[in-house]
């Protein structure tokens, strides 16, 4: 079982050169600072961390970057870059959702909406919501895609309170509130 303790992230120095970045891949160097984004683990309770280069969280994590930057107490001689990188991250809609359901700009054509079945243009808004997908036995969570235009037929399908979806999506979500807003618009009628 889980522990239920919330999750903390830090900013720390490599203690050594094994660890790679959760984002590029590439390996984080010995004594370079690095963010620890800890997560839950599925092997014991006892949570484990993953690590990212600073310019790779802030352009993935901004929020969660930017909190631990608050509480860091040592000195980042790039602070300034991390900074515009986060503001960036947050306006193009580059950054990655905190949880189900969120809403984003798509980054290729290839999504379906689950609701008209029409694809989902690239750098288009989209809503994204948990579904179960059957796998032979197993079933596993996967995000499905819908049009601004599509999520309250689909919710109202499902039974889905609308006001907790809103107010899910825009905890979730990480673009920037003129975005936010236009992906929550066909909702509001």
């Amino acid at each position: 079982m889980l522990s239920s303790r919330a999750m903390a992230n830090v900013i720390e120095e490599a203690k050594s050169g094994r660890a790679s970045c959760r984002t590029c891949r590439q390996a984080i160097g010995k004594g370079e600072l690095r963010f620890g984004e800890e997560a839950a683990n599925q092997f014991g309770d006892a949570p484990s961390m993953r690590w990212h280069h600073l310019p790779c969280a802030a352009d993935k994590l901004p929020n969660e970057l930017r909190a631990a930057l608050d509480s860091y107490s040592g000195v980042i001689a790039n602070r300034a870059e991390l900074d515009q990188r986060m503001t960036d991250a947050l306006a193009k809609g580059r950054a990655k959702p905190a949880g189900f359901p969120y809403a984003d700009k798509a980054p290729t054509g290839r999504a379906r909406c689950q609701q008209c079945q029409q694809p989902i243009d690239k750098d288009s808004l989209r809503v994204a919501f948990e579904r179960e997908l059957e796998q032979g036995a197993m079933v596993q969570s996967a995000a499905g895609y819908l049009h601004p235009t599509c999520v309250a037929a689909h919710i109202a399908a499902k039974g889905v309170d609308k006001a907790e979806f809103i107010a899910g999506v825009r905890a979730n979500s990480r673009l920037a509130p003129a975005d936010l807003d236009a992906a929550l618009t066909p909702l509001s009628t």
